[in-house]
């Protein structure tokens, strides 16, 4: 069993296996708060030139994770999936985005 830290999991790009997108690389992991076990990951999507409007998060439940690899995170997403795990990220105290 492989033990990973949140800053390796950052560096591993999340790939979508249904339509092959990089869906980039992610931010956070959630936790179920009755056993600890790893629930979703987060993986940041803004829209905009260059980055820069609306910032969405992008939470991959674990049943949708298929392979944890070395550089990749593959995951199984369809396109009615992207909708409903797409949710508003909240703002920042402090910042302009």
């Amino acid at each position: 069993m492989a033990i990973w830290d949140l800053e390796t999991l950052g560096e591993k790009c999340v790939i979508n296996l249904c339509d092959g997108k990089d869906l980039g690389f992610v931010c956070d992991v959630r936790f179920s708060s009755e056993d600890g076990r790893i629930c979703a990951f987060v993986v940041p999507k803004c829209c905009g030139i260059f980055s820069v409007g609306k910032c969405d998060s992008l939470i991959i439940p674990w049943e949708k994770v298929e392979c944890i690899g070395e550089d990749t995170i593959l995951v199984r997403l369809s396109p009615a999936d992207y909708s409903c795990c797409l949710c508003p990220r909240p703002k920042r105290k402090g910042t302009r985005f």
